[in-house]
């Protein structure tokens, strides 16, 4: 089974960092892309970035984050600095057989991934 477990949320004071970690289990992150999204409150869940292994290729939609894979350990991180209050949101991670995106990078829509992790809460303050 595919399965994602994202970590790595908590407390954070403005203007500081966090690593998110997921974890990835079930498949090889080589024949999916892997994506971060974020959800608060009251809003609809938002893309922040997703990477494909196999080929290197990211995205990310805020300069301020950075994503990353260790392959041999099945787990993709995304860096966040220079946090803000606005940041605050449950993260999730999310995967999809790159195969059906053609191969092809694309912005980490919501109704693009098939697979979810359960979130981690990211919680920034003033």
């Amino acid at each position: 089974d595919v399965q994602l477990q994202a970590s790595g949320g908590g407390l954070v004071q403005a203007g500081g960092s966090l690593r998110l970690s997921c974890a990835a289990s079930g498949f090889t992150l080589d024949d999916y892309a892997i994506g971060w999204l974020r959800q608060a409150p009251g809003k609809e869940r938002e893309g922040l970035s997703c990477i494909a292994s196999s080929d290197g290729s990211t995205y990310v939609a805020d300069s301020r984050f950075t994503i990353s894979s260790d392959v041999a350990k099945n787990t993709v991180y995304l860096q966040m600095n220079s946090l803000k209050p606005e940041d605050t949101a449950v993260y999730y991670c999310a995967a999809v057989a790159y195969y059906r995106w053609g191969y092809q990078l694309r912005p980490p829509t919501a109704s693009a991934f098939a697979y979810w992790g359960q979130g981690t809460q990211v919680t920034v303050s003033s």
